[in-house]
């Protein structure tokens, strides 16, 4: 540790290229130094390891028994050095291999796994996309048991170290079977109170967080019956007259596949922020990169179909 602690590590570079060179022209033109410097660094070499290490015959240099013996595990270490601080080359997802795993919640799973699913294999063809179930109460601590590379959910202030993205802004919308419950549009607060609903509680709570808010409206629902997930809410709509109030993303997914319609709710309902969250670790990682990057084009292109399609207020955030 003394030696470590004294000696200038350039030195062992310079003695890599003697060693190879046998001559300190040769080696300082290498070097891009002076011959003047490189004695100098020569010399507080040998002050260092307490020998000659080389010694001129005729027009070279002959390395000592001892710069023989360690040339070999210099070399190693210098060897080891550069592959550790050399700069990750750039990432191929057409040479990838394995598998990139995402947690969320099911209701992003319906509304955009296809979508990923499908470009993972377009671009990464060796590679897979995996789901893993979390919601906003335990996506951080999951993350951090690595369940997964990156989180979408409700993530409120999430530890400093990691790092967090905001994706969108969730809107609630209604939801429901159009040959099931007749409604007149636009949906008033009095036919909206009066109907039946709908929930989706993943504890199986008889309310829900949005029931407190239409508390504070002054607004109570007629709760008939109640899901665990989101990809329960259309059969269950295709069965009983009742509205189900879920995020536009999950609505707009489902309304096609079930022949729903979608409406506003008769008041304003608070917003969700949908961010992405990922280790600090990962952050210049270049298969993570790619990977995000993938992931925030599927969403935007999800979200932006939905307004296209004259549906989707969601706000997409660039």
């Amino acid at each position: 540790m003394t030696t470590l602690r004294t000696l200038d590590l350039n030195l062992l570079h310079v003695f890599s290229v003697l060693m190879e060179e046998k001559s300190v022209s040769k080696a300082a033109a290498r070097l891009f130094i002076g011959q003047p410097g490189l004695s100098g660094a020569l010399r507080r070499l040998r002050e260092t390891l307490d020998d000659e290490l080389f010694v001129r015959v005729g027009r070279g240099l002959q390395p000592t028994p001892r710069a023989l013996a360690i040339a070999p595990e210099i070399a190693k270490a210098l060897s080891t050095i550069e592959h550790a601080v050399r700069a990750p080359g750039v990432f191929d997802p057409a040479t990838c291999e394995g598998e990139f795993r995402i947690g969320m919640c099911d209701n992003f799973e319906v509304a955009l796994l296809g979508a990923l699913a499908a470009r993972i294999r377009e671009l990464a063809p060796r590679s897979r996309v995996l789901a893993v179930a979390s919601t906003k109460r335990d996506s951080v601590q999951l993350l951090e048991l690595g369940a997964y590379d990156v989180s979408v959910s409700v993530h409120e202030n999430p530890p400093s170290w990691h790092m967090c993205e905001l994706l969108f802004q969730q809107r609630l919308v209604c939801l429901y079977d159009p040959r099931q419950l007749k409604l007149t549009l636009p949906l008033s607060i009095k036919s909206y109170a009066k109907a039946q609903h709908v929930i989706v509680s993943s504890e199986g709570d008889g309310a829900t967080n949005l029931d407190s808010v239409l508390s504070a409206a002054g607004v109570r629902r007629n709760i008939v019956a109640g899901v665990s997930r989101h990809a329960s809410i259309a059969p269950l709509l295709l069965s009983v007259p009742a509205i189900a109030t879920v995020p536009e993303i999950t609505a707009y997914c489902m309304a096609p596949l079930y022949g729903l319609e979608v409406t506003a709710a008769p008041f304003e309902l608070p917003m969700e922020q949908i961010s992405m969250l990922y280790r600090r670790t990962d952050q210049m990682d270049g298969r993570s990169i790619w990977f995000r990057n993938i992931l925030k084009e599927v969403i935007s292109e999800t979200l932006t179909m939905s307004h296209d399609a004259g549906c989707s207020r969601a706000t997409v955030l660039t």
